[in-house]
């Protein structure tokens, strides 16, 4: 390994693999991104699903760097920063029913943790304070925290941490390739899949539950779309249970889905909303949860709040509102609307899914799952070398093609900016396609 580089334990990452043969960046605009060599790669990931409006935004860097001019932090506790204040009345505007409160963190896995104990704090301030029990989902994904792997049910990210968080149940996956392979959008078969959540009610009795988080589209998985219906029943199912329901928007919220979130799209209004990613359009950490009023009102005026010099949630960070993140969001937020990139999103979305689909007379594709702009696409793993194709890919579609995809396993994820162009999809497709066709 080169010394140079064994000092930096990289995160979801093959370090070994990488630092044999390593793949490096070192400058983007739209949508590419510049290797230490000089080669321009098409990003068809946005990053990590986050740079939604393209790279280089000159908007974004010159408010991070006036702002770090002007004021390069402010304590988030006891204090405020005013245009904080402003982002969080931008993104309450954004967000539907009435989820108009917002608490800012620094990441996905922070957003996911917080509203696991806003969840369980709003019910103790009600006086049910039985409501413990969290409800997540098999191959749902929800950051890194204890709270988040717990909720979690992808079998990497947990196997390694022992008990975790107690009190923890999943309702089952809605994917079947059996039902639902080479389906475009919202699978027809599977909507009956979200009754499981009346078996655990049944199970723990609607008593004893706090909160069931959900991503709208699972992403970190390999693009999973909710069946017909899904969603929809799952919000009926919480309501009638007393059951806060969280929608995990790390990843489908700010225009992947076409819409500022997801929960538009499929017009639910759920309890809690998690974001990240492209509310900065990851040129700054910045994450949060959007709350609704009566959740955030009953924490402002139950017995345990006290006198109002005292905190009534006991929850924060260090980086929360971070100026210069901040700064970012409101910059981004800007672009978002003033290029109308979220109907944009929309109105590419059945050609994206055309494109994609084209995959399917490529070798070793076993399904393709496009919705809005994301799309899953399964190869056969390699007999008993489960993730071998998927690292194939990487190696070759960096080293060969000059593309970058992120990859799940033996699923090659493709989410491209909001900016995309058709003449780009097409040339992620032929990438993909000469990729695979070297496999």
């Amino acid at each position: 390994m080169n010394e140079e580089l064994s000092n930096y334990w990289m995160p979801f990452t093959a370090n070994r693999a990488f630092k044999a043969r390593p793949r490096f960046f070192t400058a983007a605009h739209g949508l590419t991104l510049v290797t230490d060599d000089g080669r321009e790669v098409l990003d068809a990931t946005s990053g990590l699903y986050c740079v939604n409006a393209g790279h280089g935004r000159r908007e974004i860097a010159d408010a991070i760097a006036e702002q770090a001019r002007t004021l390069d932090y402010a304590p988030a506790f006891q204090f405020g920063f005013p245009p904080a204040f402003k982002l969080a009345s931008r993104l309450a505007a954004l967000a539907p029913g009435d989820l108009n409160h917002v608490l800012f963190a620094t990441s996905g896995s922070e957003a996911v943790e917080a509203a696991l104990k806003i969840s369980l704090a709003y019910h103790r301030a009600r006086g049910d304070g039985s409501r413990t029990r969290l409800i997540g989902r098999e191959r749902g994904y929800h950051g890194v925290g204890f709270g988040g792997i717990s909720v979690g049910g992808m079998v990497a990210n947990r196997k390694a941490f022992g008990a975790m968080v107690g009190g923890v149940d999943h309702l089952s996956s809605t994917y079947s390739r059996e039902h639902q392979a080479f389906s475009i959008g919202e699978p027809d078969w599977g909507g009956h899949l979200a009754d499981d959540l009346s078996r655990l009610i049944g199970l723990h009795d609607a008593s004893n539950i706090s909160a069931v988080i959900v991503e709208p589209v699972a992403g970190s998985t390999g693009c999973l779309p909710p069946p017909k219906g899904y969603l929809q029943r799952l919000r009926q199912l919480t309501q009638e249970a007393g059951i806060l329901l969280i929608f995990d928007e790390v990843i489908t919220g700010f225009g992947r889905l076409g819409s500022a979130f997801a929960a538009e799209r499929f017009g639910i209004v759920p309890d809690l909303i998690c974001f990240a990613k492209g509310v900065s359009n990851g040129a700054a950490p910045l994450s949060g949860v959007i709350v609704r009023k009566e959740i955030h009102d009953t924490l402002m005026t139950a017995p345990s709040a006290g006198p109002d010099y005292h905190v009534e949630l006991f929850h924060g960070h260090t980086y929360s509102g971070h100026p210069l993140s901040v700064a970012a969001g409101l910059a981004a937020l800007d672009i978002y609307a003033r290029d109308g990139l979220f109907p944009r999103a929309r109105s590419l979305e059945a050609r994206f899914a055309e494109i994609m689909m084209q995959l399917k007379q490529s070798p070793h594709v076993a399904d393709i799952r496009p919705i809005g702009l994301m799309c899953g696409v399964d190869l056969f793993p390699e007999p008993g070398r489960p993730g071998a194709k998927g690292y194939a890919m990487i190696e070759r579609t960096f080293h060969d093609a000059n593309l970058y995809v992120r990859i799940a396993g033996d699923t090659i994820i493709v989410a491209p900016s909001l900016t995309v162009t058709e003449d780009e999809l097409v040339m992620m497709r032929d990438r993909i396609t000469s990729c695979l066709a070297a496999l």
